[in-house]
């Protein structure tokens, strides 16, 4: 496949979700890129803003297949995973595997956070390992898959906080805002009225083809050492005082753990893939910076101090923007 090929298809992604999401062009674009990057997605914001429909639009305009998972307290692992069912087959009885919602190209873990621990590693072992594992048989899933997790910030009662291991596993974790006036106009006259728009099937049914070549592309662009040096710099300063033994800055105090490997490498394929997404085959030092946030706001853990002074991981990482030079 061709950047040129790359880059339209993209476009028309992008442009089949925007007829039924208003005001999250930078969203969708960031979850696509996600998603051809073999990463997954947390999104987070208040109920109402569109998230379910984004990962419906998603998967139809990809043609792959996909599943909703509403988290809750009681579910189990084995209504995520699947179970073995005793059947009947030729007049003997044997254990079949059943499988569970999570054998999709794109799952919605809606209120992921809802979920108990125990369901919450169901998840996480498919995420990273690509498989589930029941009655010590592994299981391999679809390719593509991504998982696109929601949670709801303003909802402390009855949820159970991502461990850290699993906030790690996330490519992105991505802001999802209240519209504006202007966007609430546009959404209002889109759901009310008897025009609705509907999103066009951009690949094939189960293209998978297609897919695996653009995320072979990804990885072929090019990034120069002088740009990668400034991705490792980037993550090397959120690491606390307590870590690197440097003397206290500004930013730092607030810092109890900084950005494991993982941050660095979502940087970089973010990247790539916003270079190939606008037409070039190199990253700019540009394409790194628009990355930052969505790679490693949620890498980022905050001590008692940043807490007591409500300082969020976006104001740090902006400090650490400013502060870190490009050469």
């Amino acid at each position: 496949m061709e950047p040129e090929q790359f880059r339209e298809v993209f476009q028309r992604l992008e442009q089949e979700v925007q007829k039924v999401i208003v005001g999250h062009d930078d969203l969708i674009r960031k979850v696509l890129i996600a998603f051809f990057a073999g990463g997954h997605v947390l999104l987070e914001g208040v109920p109402g803003l569109g998230k379910t429909l984004l990962v419906k639009s998603l998967s139809r305009a990809l043609g792959m297949s996909f599943k909703r998972i509403q988290f809750t307290p009681d579910l189990m692992p084995s209504d995520i995973v699947g179970t073995e069912v005793l059947t009947e087959v030729n007049g003997r009885r044997e254990f079949q595997f059943k499988q569970g919602p999570i054998f999709a190209h794109v799952v919605l873990a809606d209120e992921i956070n809802r979920a108990t621990p125990k369901t919450q590693s169901a998840v996480l072992e498919a995420m990273e390992e690509r498989q589930v594992t029941v009655f010590g048989e592994s299981h391999i899933l679809t390719s593509p898959f991504i998982v696109l997790a929601t949670q709801n910030p303003i909802e402390l009662e009855g949820t159970y906080p991502l461990p850290e291991a699993q906030l790690d596993r996330f490519f992105f974790k991505l802001l999802v805002t209240p519209p504006g006036p202007a966007e609430l106009r546009e959404i209002l006259k889109r759901t009310t009225g008897t025009e609705s728009g509907e999103v066009a099937k951009v690949l094939p049914e189960d293209d998978a083809g297609t897919v695996n070549e653009m995320k072979q592309l990804l990885r072929q662009v090019m990034i120069a050492p002088p740009i990668e040096d400034y991705v490792v710099r980037l993550a090397h300063a959120t690491q606390a005082e307590a870590q690197n033994g440097g003397p206290q800055s500004s930013f730092k105090q607030y810092i109890r753990f900084g950005s494991s490997p993982r941050g660095a490498q979502s940087m970089i394929l973010g990247a790539k893939g916003n270079a190939l997404a606008e037409g070039r085959v190199h990253v700019s030092y540009e394409d790194v910076e628009k990355i930052v946030f969505p790679a490693l706001r949620h890498r980022i853990i905050l001590n008692f101090q940043a807490e007591a002074e409500n300082i969020s991981a976006d104001q740090v990482l902006a400090e650490v923007l400013k502060r870190v030079p490009r050469n």
